[in-house]
């Protein structure tokens, strides 16, 4: 796939601000400070699209934006730590459900994991939740150029082995890197494939 473009188009604290349309989209969530915007600005080509920061909690908001006029890359807010009430941290993982439990057009998750730290149970658990509802996504293992090709394989060793123990098949799987961009390729063209199938479905 090639992303001729990329454009903001809104951000939205409440399901009903989200963008009326039946255009497909795909979604990336993960824990805080995961790499998230700085893979979406990998991805589409465009540097500042998302915006990246050093500080956990970043994105606040559902963030829509249109690329190539025909589907949406959706930047959803992080789980876990956040220098937020948690209060605040309760309100965002509510409007972050309404959108995956909600919406229709939504084509795939991309849930983004460190590797460099042990299984988490925030996202296993999430994971896990997915599956329960159904929720098509995939697995995203971010800042590979931070580690070893050893210690990365043994970490992503260790989530299969975890997740294998209460699934049946393990979810489609990425490891990416800013720097060399590797991935990126791959989920371009997963991506694709994905469009291509929902259209077939008569969305759009």
């Amino acid at each position: 796939m090639i992303i001729r473009s990329a454009r903001y188009i809104s951000s939205s604290i409440t399901a009903d601000r989200f963008p009326s349309s039946n255009l497909p989209e795909l979604a990336f969530i993960g824990r805080s400070n995961v790499g998230k915007s700085s893979l979406i600005n990998m991805l589409t080509g465009y540097g500042k699209l998302a915006k990246t920061s050093g500080e956990p909690g970043k994105t606040r908001t559902i963030n829509h934006f249109l690329i190539n006029d025909n589907w949406y890359l959706v930047d959803l807010p992080g789980y876990g730590y956040a220098k937020v009430s948690a209060l605040q941290r309760e309100e965002w993982m509510k409007v972050t459900l309404d959108y995956i439990l909600g919406r229709k057009n939504l084509v795939c998750l991309f849930v983004l994991i460190d590797p460099r730290h042990k299984p988490q149970k925030s996202d296993t658990g999430f994971m896990e939740f997915l599956g329960n509802n159904r929720i098509p996504f995939a697995r995203v293992f971010t800042k590979g150029d931070k580690m070893s090709r050893t210690s990365l394989k043994k970490s992503v060793e260790e989530y299969d082995k975890q997740m294998l123990e209460k699934w049946e098949e393990l979810p489609v799987t990425f490891i990416t890197s800013k720097i060399t961009k590797a991935g990126r390729e791959e989920i371009l063209a997963f991506i694709k494939e994905s469009l291509n199938n929902f259209s077939k479905t008569g969305y759009f």
